[in-house]
This record gives C-alpha cells, structure tokens and sequence, in this order.
C-alpha cells in the first residue's frame, strides 16, 4: 500500500509539472510590481503660507470677532480657524464686498466656462488633453467696461498641474496687442505691465488633463468696501487664522452660529501677518516636486524624465496608447491592454522574450512529464492485478 501511495503522489506532481505549474528562474515565485505608493498626509495647516493670530481674548462671553484682510492679496479664498486652546478647526464666514468691481464673463468655445467665475473653488471647468503632444485652451475674458489689471490669476482643481505654457492678449485702441508672449507658467498668478482693456484672450497650452476652479482677472480699479473674516470665539482662548494656500483644503465640520449678523461683532485692530513655518508645499505623490510643476501630478518620477519632450513625464506617459500608463504596463512599447503575465514575472506575454515557466523555457518537459506519468499507471496497473491475484490465491488455500 505504501508504495502505491507513494507512486500516486508522483503521478500528481508530474501532472502538475506537465500542466506548466508557474515557477521563476530562481525557484520561487514572482510578485508583479504594483507602481503604487504611499500619499503624504497633511495637517490642513500645511497648506497654507501664512497666518494671522488672535492672542487671549479678553471677552467674557463668547462672542463673534471679525479680523480685517484688507491690505492682504488674497489669491484662494481658502482659510482655516484655529483654536490652540483646544486644537481644533472652527467654522469661520467671509465678508468680501467691493464698490466698483467689473463684472466679466469668460468663454471658451465648448467648454461650460461658468465655473470658473462661480467664486467656488469646489466647481471647475475640464479641459480634455488630446491625444496629440499638447492641448490647447483659449479663454476669451468680456466684459461691458475696460478694466485694468497687472496680474491674471488661475486657480486649479486638487492634484492638477499648471499648463504649461501661457500668452494673454488683449485688444487695446482697436488692436489686439500681446501682453504676456508664451512664457512658461510657474506660479498660479501671471503678472504683466498695466493694460486696460475690456477684451482679453487668455491661451493655455497643457501636456497634463486640466482642470480650472476659477479665472480671475484681478482688476486694479476695484476699491473694496470690506475684506474681513468672522468666527466665534470664546473667553481666554487664543486662535490662528490661516490663509493662502497652494491647494484646496478640507476642514472638519461643525455647526456655525449667524456669522453674517452686524449685531455685537467686535472687530479687532489689524493683526500681521506672519510666514507659517508649517507650510508644506502640495506634492501629492510625496516625489519631492511640487504639484504646480510636477509632469507626473499623480505618479511619483522624482526624475522628472521626459524621453520624448511631450510635457507628460514617462512614469505617467503611454508611449503604445494601450490605456495603460507606463509605471503600470507591463509591456510599455506594445499595446496589451489586458496585461496578461502568464509566467507572473512582471514582464506581459507580448513583449516576453525570455519565459519563466518551465515547461515554455524547456518544451521537452511536458513530454517526460506524460512519459512518467504513463509508466506510473502501468506500475500502478501491475500491482492491482498483482494484488488481485495474490488475495485470490490466499483465498483459494
């Protein structure tokens, strides 16, 4: 009985080996590269540059304070309350009003453009990149009065690269005149000498999908009535109020009494504004390069490398246009879409020169594999009939 438990396991193994079973060169198995990586976590105060500071308010009931932001440019309407008394995030309300802001509306010849001056940073316009080396977007800015401005600002949606590339035009005495030449961009705000124009024409080139929160072309002429935020505080605590950051920010949420009332309000003397030295810039794929510039917004390429010149790092890249970006193609020169590994080498079957599996490496082994196992149901026949044969006999004694 041993030796016919013995001869089963055998023919178990070589079916197997003959079946091809995946084993790698070195014996063991493979595990196939995921490309992935671990996202940097942020304290929301991290996101921001700088920070005004409330020290222990002399109040001896809770009571709504407002802190003037007047003399402040205020490029993203993202703030953030905090109690150090308590460490945690308070609801806040914002009171921007000006006196003589020109209205303007943007068009973009497809596009829905009005989100980008809905004043919210939640909503964006979406830019398709194209399958070409480079997209294009031209924003035509009108409005019914000339305005003049020095600076345009371009607010981005979470984890999205600036374009590339921008020129501004604008029509001035009837002639439509360059204002800024393509230049590359390197900061959300583009700065250019005074012009006053009531027709503009913004182009911007992108090599990464684009995603627009909001366009704003900052007017010179505007005089603002009030530029103020409102929070609750309370007795002897002392608050920071953080501001201009380089991302959207997510704060936790509580309920918020009526900020927007005049009534009681005290208003403190302007506060200074001071660097935040917990400001981290926004690198969501924690490579070292910041978002802003990063040709990999979502993949971590620290390299930077970009064989082709096309503005998409490689990591990111598609060079066989099989929808399977080149950190995670497993054949990055020829389309497989379906990634198939059959020998799990981390190498797919199209591009596979040299397999792992044994039985591809060595097409012999199949055959000995069913010789052996043949031979095997032959012993294992012998010694059945053999076995037969002996109880038959005890039998007959």
């Amino acid at each position: 009985m041993k030796i016919r438990y013995i001869l089963s396991c055998l023919l178990i193994s070589v079916s197997a080996l003959a079946a091809g079973v995946y084993v790698n060169a070195q014996g063991g198995t493979t595990a196939k590269p995921t490309g992935n990586y671990v996202q940097r976590q942020y304290d929301p105060a991290q996101a921001f540059r700088s920070y005004k500071e409330v020290k222990n308010l002399s109040v001896g009931v809770p009571t709504v304070v407002e802190v003037s932001f007047s003399d402040d440019y205020v490029e993203r309407l993202e703030f953030a309350v905090q109690d150090l008394n308590t460490n945690s995030f308070e609801p806040f309300y914002l009171k921007f009003t000006s006196s003589n802001e020109t209205p303007y509306v943007v068009s973009t010849g497809g596009n829905d453009p009005g989100f980008m001056t809905d004043g919210d940073l939640d909503t964006y316009t979406s830019f398709t990149l194209p399958e070409s080396v480079n997209g294009y977007a031209v924003l035509n800015i009108n409005s019914p009065k000339t305005i003049t401005s020095s600076a345009l600002t371009l607010l981005l949606d979470r984890n999205v690269a600036l374009p590339t590339g921008i020129e501004i035009r604008a029509v001035v005495g009837g002639e439509n005149q360059i204002v800024v030449a393509n230049k590359r961009m390197e900061a959300n705000t583009v700065r250019f000498p005074k012009t006053v124009s009531s027709q503009w024409t913004v182009t911007l080139r992108y090599s990464q999908p684009l995603r627009v929160s909001e366009l704003k072309l900052v007017s010179d002429d505007t005089v603002y009535k009030s530029r103020a935020l409102r929070f609750l505080a309370q007795p002897n605590h002392s608050y920071k109020i953080y501001f201009d950051s380089d991302r959207l920010v997510s704060l936790p949420k509580s309920e918020a009494g009526n900020l927007a009332d005049d009534r009681d309000v005290l208003k403190l003397p302007k506060l200074p504004t001071v660097g935040n030295p917990l400001y981290v810039v926004s690198d969501f794929d924690a490579d070292s390069v910041p978002d802003v510039v990063d040709n990999c917004v979502s993949t971590a390429n620290p390299d930077q490398a970009d064989v082709n010149l096309n503005g998409r790092g490689d990591a990111c890249d598609d060079y066989d246009k099989d929808g399977v970006i080149n950190s995670k193609d497993n054949c990055q020169n020829n389309p497989n879409s379906n990634q198939l590994d059959d020998d799990g080498d981390g190498e797919g079957n199209v591009c596979d020169s040299q397999e792992n599996r044994l039985t591809e490496r060595y097409g012999w082994i199949p055959w000995l594999g069913i010789g052996f196992a043949g031979i095997v149901l032959i012993a294992l026949l012998i010694l059945t009939v053999r076995s037969g044969s002996v109880v038959k006999e005890e039998g007959s004694q």
